[in-house]
């Protein structure tokens, strides 16, 4: 597909704290291997080769693990926002490097069917969340829709913690929920066809929301705006500390084990360390136990520690949260 990608990648990864002090979400390593390096690689396998990272929170850890892409046989270019600038916004910014052209004029009426994807269109995927889409199949819908976005969607795992998207009779997305609002409804999960006139409309430079503003915008104007595209395609969500740890040690088992796969770590021979992931420059001394941890870049393990099921990371600029403690020069935060 002679498309382009931008993967979202700026934001600040709140719920992932306290490990986002160290690293952006995106460049966190799973079983070994960043998200974004992942996002880009699985692209690539699809055929996208042309993709936009944008950045904001901690960059310089997204940019030093995807590069300009080219190990990975993709053209990477970044879009730096200051301030972050959300969902819609960041697309919005991120426009002259995803298309060639710039429609500037007010959004028109949908245009006629067309059976393949335009020179306006593009792809956006989630920069914290994994999945295996079949973008060529996603790509034929999108275009024979008509729609001017359209949004990957499988049946909600859990209502009680994912917002919902709900569909009208043609199948098409006609609004959105919070967590717990609908027990029956579709998942969002974080890949989308869209037409740069969607955001060609916004202001630069201003932070704006799609699910949260954009689409019931459009929605409303022009049903059918915004299709889905339902299917059955996998899901891990890198959401918490705990999704991190249990998406990272499903991978292990089925890639192999590479949890412990960081530079410059140093681990003494009678230390233990079972079910946990190791980043870089990181020391773990004699006799300690780790069980079930997360050990973040450049943190020190004492001799003779035992943690288990928490998240460990210099404390020096990390503020404690409530429930974490800094405890020999270390901030551990349990994994819940």
């Amino acid at each position: 597909m002679s498309l382009r990608a931008l993967v979202l990648t700026a934001g600040l990864g709140t719920r992932l704290r306290p490990l986002t002090y160290v690293r952006a979400k995106a460049a966190v390593p799973v079983n070994g291997e960043t998200l974004a390096r992942r996002a880009v690689r699985w692209l690539v396998s699809q055929g996208i080769t042309e993709i936009v990272l944008n950045l904001h929170h901690r960059p310089d850890t997204v940019t030093a693990s995807v590069g300009d892409g080219a190990d990975l046989g993709a053209r990477v270019r970044y879009s730096w926002e200051q301030p972050v600038l959300g969902s819609a916004g960041g697309p919005r910014h991120a426009l002259p490097l995803l298309v060639d052209r710039l429609p500037y004029a007010p959004l028109p009426p949908r245009a006629e069917v067309s059976p393949q994807a335009g020179p306006e269109t593009f792809v956006i995927v989630n920069g914290d969340t994994l999945t295996d889409v079949d973008l060529a199949s996603m790509s034929r819908h999108h275009a024979e829709s008509g729609a001017l976005a359209t949004m990957a969607l499988i049946p909600n795992p859990r209502p009680d913690i994912y917002g919902g998207v709900l569909l009208d009779d043609a199948g098409r997305v006609s609004r959105f929920t919070r967590a717990g609002v609908a027990r029956e409804s579709y998942h969002f999960i974080g890949v989308q066809f869209t037409e740069a006139r969607v955001f060609a409309g916004l202001a630069d430079g201003v932070p704006a929301e799609s699910v949260n503003a954009l689409y019931p915008r459009l929605i409303r104007s022009d049903p059918g705006s915004v299709a889905a595209f339902v299917c059955d395609a996998r899901f891990q969500d890198i959401g918490t500390p705990a999704d991190y740890l249990r998406t990272s040690v499903q991978l292990a088992g089925v890639e192999g084990d590479r949890l412990i796969a960081g530079r410059s770590v140093r681990i003494a021979d009678s230390a233990v360390v079972r079910g946990s992931a190791v980043w870089d420059d990181v020391v773990i001394g004699a006799r300690s136990r780790l069980t079930d941890c997360i050990v973040a870049d450049g943190a020190r393990i004492p001799s003779d520690a035992v943690y288990e099921r928490c998240a460990i990371l210099p404390a020096a600029g990390c503020a404690a949260a409530e429930g974490e403690r800094v405890v020999d020069g270390l901030l551990l935060a349990p994994i819940r």
